[in-house]
């Protein structure tokens, strides 16, 4: 009867034992999981770290802007020019935009049996510079300038009429500033 109370007194501890070591099995294994993560995060930081070691010794993307201008790409889209004497009213730019925002006034003379164009505006506030317009023009009275200083303090004043739209903008490479850094530049090399 003592064996058999002993016996099940050793069972229920053997029972015992083996539920607290399963209880403890996530835990141990949570304890190498942190390390797995730790080592993990550390390998990610130093990863971090070499990336930004290695943008140090890069130049400085960012210019001074007042004093210094971004030279456009070749394909940049700015303002408009417009070459007035080009246009033939076909109103193809209107179509061809996605806002219908050029304001072609035309007028349609009889005894030549033209359209002779009276008004031609378009408002640089709501323009998105796709360049339809300029890309489906038949007479090429459109073009994409490098100007991207359009900013005013009156939204009306980016409605650019034909006279506007004619003046021909000044080269970023003709801008005194920009002259006065690429000569900085040319003194420093020779």
């Amino acid at each position: 009867m003592r064996f058999m109370t002993w016996f099940k007194q050793e069972k229920e501890t053997n029972i015992r034992l083996f539920i607290d070591i399963h209880d403890m099995f996530p835990m141990v294994t949570g304890f190498m999981n942190y390390g797995q993560q730790t080592v993990r995060a550390a390998r990610y930081i130093g990863q971090g770290f070499m990336i930004t070691l290695s943008h140090a010794n890069r130049l400085p993307v960012t210019i001074q802007y007042p004093y210094e201008k971004l030279i456009t790409s070749e394909r940049f889209r700015g303002r408009i020019h417009f070459e007035f004497d080009k246009c033939i009213a076909c109103e193809v730019c209107v179509r061809v935009c996605p806002i219908d925002l050029p304001v072609v006034d035309w007028k349609f003379e009889t005894d030549i049996r033209k359209k002779r164009l009276l008004n031609y505006s378009i408002d640089f506030g709501i323009c998105i510079f796709c360049g339809n317009c300029v890309e489906y023009c038949p007479t090429n009275c459109l073009s994409m300038t490098e100007e991207y200083e359009l900013s005013t303090y009156d939204r009306h004043e980016l409605n650019y009429n034909q006279i506007a739209l004619g003046r021909l903008p000044m080269s970023v490479i003709d801008d005194y500033t920009i002259r006065t850094i690429l000569n900085s530049i040319q003194r420093k090399t020779q």
